[in-house]
């Protein structure tokens, strides 16, 4: 075992090194889209909520494979559509980020409307008597104390993104389970190589976990 992670030592830094930024960018994206769905989902607006439910059932029961395999073969190698780059690594990783941010937005989405839900009517409609309409409602009343509901939801959902970051090896993704699968083919070490990048994981999402706990313990509202 030892001797792989000196061998690979540099390569296995380089692949959860894109494992991480994967994570992060997709988890920047999913947050975003994931808070607008939300929105439309609560909106009085019958087309909005239609919408942000569609989005919702579509994105959260298609697998993550067919969707990454969608943006790669459908929407770059049929339609062309490169994301401002020839480098067909950087397409693929482009791809990649934001195959992760649009289907993890459908989980951060349910978990912020939970949260919306715990928000006391009364609230709303005390924003609503200050003369706040249904955006600046919604901005300034009913997300912060969802946001604050849903601190340790979302850090699951978090430590989910991490592990399901794997799948873009599918579409050529140099990331930790891409370069576990050709250790795999060229060393007869299956069960140290497993054991290295499940390690590996753990360190990543181990504190993720533990940092989303003290978040909720210490800023989450009490009901």
């Amino acid at each position: 075992m030892f001797d792989l992670i000196s061998t690979y030592q540099s390569r296995i830094l380089d692949a959860f090194w894109v494992t991480i930024k994967l994570t992060f960018f997709s988890a920047i994206g999913a947050l975003v889209i994931g808070t607008v769905v939300a929105g439309m989902r609560v909106s009085p607006i019958p087309v909005a909520r239609w919408v942000g439910a569609a989005y919702v059932s579509i994105f959260r029961n298609t697998p993550l494979t067919l969707i990454l395999v969608f943006t790669s073969i459908g929407l770059y190698t049929t339609l062309g559509w490169t994301l401002g780059s020839d480098d067909i690594k950087v397409i693929n990783y482009r791809w990649a980020i934001i195959g992760l941010s649009v289907y993890t937005a459908a989980f951060v989405c349910e978990s912020l409307r939970s949260g919306i839900n715990t928000v006391a009517l009364g609230q709303s409609e005390a924003g609503r008597s200050l003369g706040f309409g249904f955006a600046q409602n919604l901005r300034l009343i009913v997300l912060p104390q969802a946001f604050r509901a849903v601190i340790a939801p979302l850090g699951s959902v978090l430590i989910a993104l991490t592990k399901n970051s794997t799948v873009a090896s599918v579409i050529g993704v140099v990331e930790a389970a891409y370069l576990m699968n050709e250790m795999i083919d060229r060393e007869a070490a299956l069960l140290a190589i497993g054991a290295i990048f499940a390690l590996g994981f753990v360190i990543l999402t181990l504190p993720t976990g533990l940092f989303f706990g003290w978040l909720a313990k210490h800023y989450e509202v009490a009901r």
